[in-house]
C-alpha cells in the first residue's frame, strides 16, 4: 500500500470512528465488545482497501461489523462463556430531556437476546429495509419479519410506561 492509500485510511478512520462505534454498541450491547468488533471490521478493510477507492467504504466496514456480529453470537449459541467478574460501567449522563426513557430503552435492547437486537439496529438505527437486513444477515426475510416482530413485543414489556418514568423523576 501506498503512503496517500495509507493517508486515506487513516483520515478516513479518523473521521469515521465515532459513528461507526456507536453502530458497534448497539450491535453488541458491550463497550469493550464493541471496540474489538470495530477493530476486526477496520483491519479487514485495510486490507482491501485499494479495492475501495470508488466504493463506500464505511458501508463496508458496516457490512463487515454485521457480519463479523452475526458470526460470533452464532459461536455464542454454540459456546456460552460466563464471566464471573461482570461488570455494568457506569452510565454517563445524558443532557436530553428524555434521558430516563433512553436509559430505559439502552437496559431494555441489552437484554434481548443478540439477534433480535442486531435485527432491531439493522431495521431502526441503520434504517435498513427488510430485504436488506436479510442480505447482511444471511437470512430469509420472513425471519427478519419475526425477530423484529418478538424483538418489539419484549421491549414493550420492559420499557417502562411514561408513568413509570415520573416516579423516577
Amino acid at each position: 500500500m501506498d503512503d496517500e492509500a495509507r493517508q486515506r485510511f487513516a483520515d478516513f478512520v479518523a473521521s469515521r470512528t465515532p459513528a461507526l462505534m456507536r453502530t458497534a454498541q448497539l450491535l453488541t450491547g458491550d463497550r469493550h465488545a464493541a471496540e474489538d468488533l470495530l477493530q476486526v471490521a477496520l483491519a479487514r478493510t485495510l486490507i482491501r482497501w485499494r479495492f475501495l477507492r470508488d466504493d463506500n467504504p464505511e458501508g463496508y466496514v458496516r457490512r463487515v461489523m454485521y457480519r463479523e456480529q452475526v458470526s460470533w453470537w452464532r459461536r455464542l449459541a454454540r459456546y456460552r462463556e460466563i464471566s464471573a467478574a461482570q461488570r455494568a460501567e457506569p452510565a454517563t449522563p445524558d443532557p436530553a430531556a428524555d434521558a430516563d426513557l433512553r436509559l430505559a430503552m439502552r437496559a431494555a435492547l441489552l437484554r434481548l437476546p443478540p439477534a433480535q437486537r442486531t435485527v432491531l439496529v439493522l431495521r431502526y438505527y441503520e434504517d435498513l429495509t427488510e430485504t436488506q437486513v436479510a442480505e447482511e444477515l444471511g437470512c430469509s426475510v420472513g425471519t427478519v419479519r419475526s425477530r423484529t416482530h418478538r424483538a418489539v413485543a419484549r421491549l414493550r414489556q420492559l420499557i417502562p410506561t411514561p408513568e413509570h418514568l415520573e416516579v423516577l423523576r
